[in-house]
């Protein structure tokens, strides 16, 4: 197992590529993230919030032995920070100069098949009225077309991060994080578009929704097996200070109807609101669950499974020395070779205070 530094600069805060994506061809491979000022906080994510926040991707080109930084190569209204709202003070934010319907609708659909593919969501923050949007690549992310509008279907706000299914030249499924009847973020949606992007129908919520007052079941990562068996696992919680864990469900249907599983990952600690999984199938057939476990002192970790979900074993530590909680947001692809790349932010300084970096860790599984 090996760790390589992606992205690491001393008085910045480089978080949350779970929120915009990871993508590969070969042994290229590029990721999404954001990067801030850091301050030194009592409580919450140790970033400046009267500084932007920008939008940035690293590229690898052997396979995430080494990484180049990039800016992101695509129009963001008013030159502002994608899906970072929330991190940012009044002045700063996307909402201020961004309406929903300024978002493109495609001319023409596209080729979800088109070999150097790659997809991002977006949206302008997390509560009441939040929207969403996506950008397309078709030259492996060296250029981003878009924004392209998302519809709102029938929430009081759609809060998207990068989770898709390709199904087809012009179809794919999207998994949405919607907002509750109350207008707090809190479900989680399937949809479909059959016309490139077009338009989109909802097919389902995963899941029913989570009533109670800080409660949610959000941020999808799924997965199609090779049976067609679709997959789904969520990060959720309980209350403001509760329990936090991973939920996972199937689809035998195409995303019409989904079905709970079980619960591969249960948080010891409570109030640090959990933190995102990722899917992926291995070589071999089996699955990995990858997740960063803020449980103190805080590490990113995997769990394996032998018979496509239905159980889940031991926790896999494969970064420990977390110094604070505020890590994780993974996403991984697989290698030709059968290893695990694994992209999350990370903070190392035993107080739990200094800049967040973007790490990758390089498994194989066994």
């Amino acid at each position: 197992m090996r760790h390589v530094t992606v992205f690491r600069e001393p008085g910045r805060f480089a978080g949350w590529p779970a929120n915009y994506g990871i993508w590969s061809w070969g042994d290229e491979i590029v990721v999404g993230f954001t990067v801030g000022a850091h301050k030194t906080v009592t409580q919450g994510h140790a970033r400046d919030k009267s500084q932007p926040v920008i939008n940035m991707q690293a590229r690898s080109l052997d396979g995430g032995e080494s990484w180049a930084v990039e800016d992101f190569n695509g129009a963001r209204p008013g030159g502002r920070g994608l899906s970072a709202d929330e991190h940012m003070d009044a002045g700063l934010r996307l909402a201020e100069v961004m309406r929903r319907t300024s978002a493109a609708i495609p001319r023409r659909p596209l080729n979800f098949r088109h070999p150097d593919f790659a997809l991002m969501a977006a949206r302008t923050g997390l509560r009441r009225g939040v929207f969403s949007f996506f950008y397309t690549s078709a030259d492996r992310c060296r250029s981003w077309d878009g924004p392209y509008r998302l519809p709102m279907f029938g929430a009081t706000g759609i809060a998207a991060r990068t989770d898709y299914l390709i199904q087809g030249e012009h179809s794919a499924l999207l998994f949405l994080t919607a907002n509750k009847g109350d207008g707090e973020e809190g479900k989680t949606i399937c949809v479909k578009t059959d016309d490139g992007g077009r338009s989109f129908v909802h097919l389902a919520d995963v899941g029913a929704e989570a009533l109670g007052k800080g409660d949610f079941a959000t941020m999808p990562a799924s997965l199609q097996l090779p049976g067609g068996r679709l997959l789904c696992a969520l990060r959720c919680r309980k209350g403001a200070g509760g329990a936090s864990w991973i939920d996972l469900y199937a689809s035998d249907d195409g995303g019409y109807a989904w079905r709970f599983m079980n619960r591969p990952v249960q948080f010891q600690q409570s109030g640090h609101v959990g933190n995102p999984p990722c899917l992926k199938v291995l070589a071999d057939g089996r699955l990995a669950l990858l997740y960063g476990n803020r449980d103190a002192p805080g590490a990113i970790c995997a769990r394996l499974s032998v018979d496509a979900g239905e159980t889940w074993s031991d926790e896999i530590v494969l970064r420990g020395g977390g110094g604070a909680w505020d890590l994780g947001y993974a996403r991984a692809v697989l290698r030709d070779d059968g290893a695990v790349v694994a992209v999350y932010y990370f903070n190392d300084r035993p107080d739990g205070d200094g800049e967040r970096f973007i790490e990758a860790t390089i498994w194989t599984p066994r």
